[in-house]
């Protein structure tokens, strides 16, 4: 298994990207340990002494004001984990779970924590050694840490809980045991350390980053093809239209557009005596809306990298001003903030992407092409209801935009009482991705046979390569068949990154 050196504070989206979609294991740099060693010495410190330390020698939230004997630190965080292990519904994806791992590795080593050492090394060998604990992934508001689904974490390296190894879910003590890790008893403020924090719901707003951001990119390529397949002007991609206005996305779509069309003898063939004057805005006004959603992702982006990078538990250690203080660094609002972002930028690529595939069925606005893209209409249906479910999956995506940061309700006897919902914001992100990709593939699949009809006129040499890419998985539809596998292989292509693979050129990246 390949394993990733990571400098807690200067990790970049493109390394936890690496993580999340190849399974890597992290390590964190050597560098960062004096740092941890010496704030782990100032909880022990504070531990021994007299005067009081939230959750190092008091109770916690509501219960702050008890003070603990400092023969019953370790018991308090065991009771602590225990307590908090209130996680209910379906366990998380696999990759998600090691995401948030490689997030709370990256927050430790801050070395504001006060962890000892021997926490960080289990988390990497847990890494290293597949041992991945099984989080449940409901519970949290996302505020004062996403304590239920971290608490499962913690409790998997204390040997209780479950864990996911070598594809069997064990008691969370035999799967340390069997890949040879021991369990911890944990120290000073250790508990704490590990449930406080965002890493849940950042792990998820990352995912569904980075499954957007694909899913974008993707939606430039389907977008291409149904102009040529519609025999739409490219004259709204002209740059100067887009350096007028300014936006970044915006300029980087219609250039990316304009680099798949060139070539294109489709739309040579009707530069002269089309007598449409416009296209619809599905068409003409591709770049301004696909270029803002590039822009809000990226705005998302650069959120989720200062967060990844951020300590977030609570109490820190402030080694420089010799302090150990409580703050709030645990409250999720800017995540929730990203993953409302990142929703309402997947809601409107599906949106207008839909409209495209209406725009391409529907004999009256195509362009001369069949109804529904079937050679005999009325005996067959071809892509009728096809672009019925894209309808669907749209409508579910703008549900599923409804921001989430809004929704705050106090808990905790109100100790708590405004809460970010960060991790439903951000949970949710994977089904919009998924359906946005299943729309795509039925764009995909829809554009592709309206441009085989263009034949003998032939697209441009990038989208000629993404069509053979297709035709490699799903067939042409010359009489109705069995649709459901086409929709779910094209969907795959548009999820794997085949889709942009193919076409061979520089697309948008997300670092910029």
């Amino acid at each position: 298994m390949k394993i990733l050196t990571l400098t807690p504070g200067s990790v970049t989206l493109a390394d936890l990207e690496t993580v999340f979609r190849t399974g890597a294991a992290v390590r964190l740099d050597p560098a960062c340990h004096p740092a941890v060693i010496e704030a782990q010495t100032r909880i022990a410190a504070a531990a021994n002494g007299n005067a009081a330390i939230y959750g190092v020698n008091t109770g916690f939230g509501k219960l702050a004001s008890v003070k603990i004997e400092a023969g019953d630190t370790a018991t308090l965080q065991r009771n602590l984990i225990l307590s908090h292990c209130c996680g209910v519904g379906e366990p998380i994806p696999k990759g998600h779970a090691r995401l948030m791992m490689v997030l709370k590795l990256l927050s430790l080593g801050r070395g504001a924590s006060g962890v000892r050492m021997e926490l960080i090394a289990l988390i990497e060998a847990m890494l290293a050694q597949e041992v991945t604990p099984v989080i449940p992934a409901q519970g949290s508001v996302g505020a004062s840490g996403d304590l239920a689904p971290l608490a499962h974490l913690a409790a998997v390296m204390m040997g209780h809980g479950e864990a996911e190894y070598r594809g069997e879910t064990l008691p969370g003590a035999t799967a340390l045991q069997r890949a040879g890790l021991k369990p911890v008893a944990l120290g000073p403020k250790e508990g704490l350390a590990l449930i406080n924090g965002t890493q849940f719901s950042t792990a998820f707003a990352l995912a569904g980053l980075f499954g957007a951001w694909r899913a974008m990119t993707s939606a430039l390529v389907t977008s291409a093809l149904s102009t040529d397949a519609i025999m739409g002007s490219t004259a709204p991609l002209q740059p100067e239209i887009h350096a007028l206005r300014g936006h970044p996305g915006q300029i980087e779509a219609a250039d990316c557009m304009r680099n798949l069309l060139t070539g294109s003898v489709i739309r040579e063939s009707h530069r002269e005596g089309d007598t449409r004057v416009q296209d619809p805005y599905c068409i003409r006004c591709q770049p301004q809306v696909t270029g803002a959603a590039m822009d809000m992702l990226r705005m998302a982006a650069r959120t989720l990298e200062i967060e990844a990078n951020a300590a977030t538990d609570n109490p820190l250690v402030l080694v420089g001003a010799d302090l150990i203080v409580s703050g709030g660094n645990f409250h999720a609002e800017p995540v929730g903030f990203a993953a409302d972002m990142i929703a309402l930028a997947l809601a409107e690529i599906g949106a207008i992407a839909q409209r495209r595939v209406a725009l391409i069925v529907d004999p009256v606005l195509s362009h001369d092409l069949p109804p529904f893209l079937t050679p005999d209409p009325g005996l067959n249906s071809g892509y009728m209801i096809a672009e019925v479910t894209t309808a669907a999956l749209m409508s579910e995506n703008k549900h599923l935009a409804n921001p989430c940061v809004t929704d705050s309700t106090p808990t905790s006897a109100n100790q708590e009482d405004h809460v970010s919902m960060a991790a439903h914001g951000a949970v949710r992100l994977d089904r919009m991705v998924a359906n946005l990709e299943r729309i795509l593939g039925v764009e995909l699949l829809c554009a592709a046979q309206g441009i085989e009809f263009r034949a003998p006129l032939s697209t441009s040499a990038p989208l000629a390569r993404v069509m053979d890419t297709l035709r490699q998985s799903v067939g042409t539809l010359t009489e109705d068949r069995y649709l459901a596998p086409d929709l779910e292989a094209a969907a795959a292509l548009i999820r794997n990154g085949d889709v942009t693979a193919s076409t061979a050129i520089n697309l948008p990246e997300l670092s910029t």
